[in-house]
């Protein structure tokens, strides 16, 4: 996993995933994985399928998985 820590002792992770292809997209990914403990923000972009996450603490893939899965897109992996 890459993640890259911040000065405020935050963790930033990028994720790649596929299907996103509106706002709408955007939001429903964002919102579901903003539900895992420790995230503070999300920011998805459906252009480039990139879905960036700041979090307290390295996440665990599996529980990334599986919001991006619930929200109906495929987490492919880092970037």
């Amino acid at each position: 996993m890459t993640a890259q820590t911040d000065t405020q002792g935050s963790v930033t992770t990028v994720y790649k995933v596929t299907g996103m292809s509106c706002g709408h997209c955007e939001g429903s990914v964002s919102g579901e994985i903003s539900e895992i403990p420790g995230v503070s923000s999300v920011k998805a972009v459906a252009s480039s399928g990139e879905v960036t996450v700041v979090s307290e603490a390295p996440l665990d893939e599996a529980a990334v998985r599986a919001a991006v899965d619930e929200a109906g897109f495929e987490l492919v992996g880092t970037v």
